[in-house]
């Protein structure tokens, strides 16, 4: 039972409880994480924090998670064991929620936030590693839909939770209840088998086929990838316009509907989630149908056309309606970024350093996407704001056109995975 490396042959169809526990991995980290983001905000609220106080330890943990993400990605590749890092980042997670409840203190939360944050370039990209280990480049896009599906309704039901406990008992016991859900996290980490996981492909090298680590591109050859720099490029476009789409949503409705706009903002957050899980595995399925560039082109048209909308409309249920676009983005998304990074990084080795080199960027963009909306909201107005962002939303459509491939691998390259016994990681 113990989450150590191992070396035992393995072949392309890992073990029914190896993925039957990587679906639980997705939900109950999902749902751990769901007791971070909005409800940090509002616990620091509840404990009359100010707003500076506030936006400095949220501004303090967002930076860590930036600056982990090239680390992390360094280190998932080198390490033999996927499962123990993201053990020990979700225990660093679980004991940063424990500790904010008990002591909800602007040093300790700031370390707190700090440390959860750092985790943000281990645990999310250690799934993704996980996942192409167990089953292979070839059956990649299918099982990323399958964990985004269990991924969102963890989060949907995890949230749920935690908003009725907040309710009848106190914020606090939100993040005591994020941080319960570590033992079942690491049930689901446990159950899936050492000896299924293989080294090589979990770092994007899936020809290597011994006990030894498998060799890996220089570095700085990612720099060079030239279409590994567009489809970043496109994700900070994108999450530079649809991060702060929804907290300009909110605060225009809050303005408009007052206290009556908590429920319609609640479906807004809600409802794309429900869509995710919906529609995810679907994506995956047609990833390998279609190819990853029409999908993609959807996701971000999906982002454009919200934009458009909302500039011209304060109705609720009409936005609700738009805001399930939010859904087709995010389950689009959800499942190409991986998926297309470990495309154009195949055989060298580097897969979880992509990961975070896109994964920075990315949030770059979300970073700057509030900042550089609140000044245009705050002098041109919110019409303006939302019809700024679709600017960069439909630029981001037309630069994936233009640019981005198909990177979708041909059947003979893919079968080379099922050339020789493989070694596990």
């Amino acid at each position: 039972m113990s989450i150590t490396a191992a070396s035992d042959a393995v072949d392309l169809s890992p073990s029914s409880p190896s993925l039957s526990g990587l679906d639980g991995i997705n939900f109950f980290l999902a749902g751990m994480q769901a007791g971070f983001g909005p409800f940090v905000a509002v616990l620091l609220a509840d404990e009359k924090w100010t707003q500076q106080d506030i936006g400095y330890v949220l501004s303090v943990g967002g930076i860590a998670g930036l600056l982990s993400q090239l680390p992390g990605g360094e280190l998932l590749d080198s390490s033999r064991s996927k499962r123990l890092l993201l053990a020990l980042g979700a225990i660093v997670v679980a004991v940063s929620a424990l500790v904010m409840a008990l002591w909800p203190i602007l040093p300790v939360v700031s370390v707190a936030l700090v440390l959860q944050g750092l985790t943000g370039g281990v645990v999310g990209p250690a799934v993704a590693a996980i996942s192409l280990g167990l089953v292979g480049h070839a059956a990649l896009a299918e099982r990323l839909g399958r964990n985004q599906r269990f991924a969102s309704t963890g989060a949907l039901i995890a949230t749920g939770l935690m908003g009725a406990i907040s309710h009848f008992l106190s914020y606090r016991a939100i993040f005591f209840v994020s941080a319960a859900l570590l033992l079942p996290l690491l049930l689901a980490i446990v159950r899936v088998r050492s000896a299924d996981i293989h080294f090589g492909r979990s770092c994007g090298q899936p020809n290597h086929h011994t006990s030894a680590p498998p060799p890996r591109a220089e570095r700085l050859s990612l720099s060079k990838n030239l279409n590994l720099l567009i489809f970043a490029g496109c994700l900070f476009l994108f999450q530079f316009a649809n991060a702060s789409m929804l907290p300009l949503a909110g605060e225009r409705l809050a303005y408009r509907n007052g206290t009556g706009a908590s429920l319609v903002i609640s479906a807004l957050i809600i409802l794309p989630q429900i869509v995710v899980a919906l529609s995810a595995p679907s994506v995956g399925q047609l990833a390998q149908s279609w190819g990853r560039r029409p999908l993609l082109l959807i996701g971000f048209g999906a982002l454009a056309v919200r934009a458009l909308i909302f500039s011209v409309t304060v109705d609720p249920p009409l936005l609700i309606c738009i805001q399930l676009l939010d859904g087709v983005s995010g389950s689009v998304l959800g499942v190409l970024t991986a998926l297309i990074i470990a495309d154009l990084t195949n055989g060298t080795g580097r897969f979880n350093l992509a990961q975070g080199f896109v994964g920075m960027l990315a949030g770059i963009g979300a970073v700057l996407s509030t900042t550089f909306s609140g000044l245009i909201v705050g002098n041109f107005g919110s019409a303006i704001g939302f019809l700024s962002i679709a600017a960069v939303a439909l630029t981001t459509v037309f630069l994936a056109w233009l640019l981005m491939p198909e990177t979708r691998l041909p059947e003979t390259k893919l079968s080379n995975e099922k050339s020789e016994p493989l070694r596990s990681a």
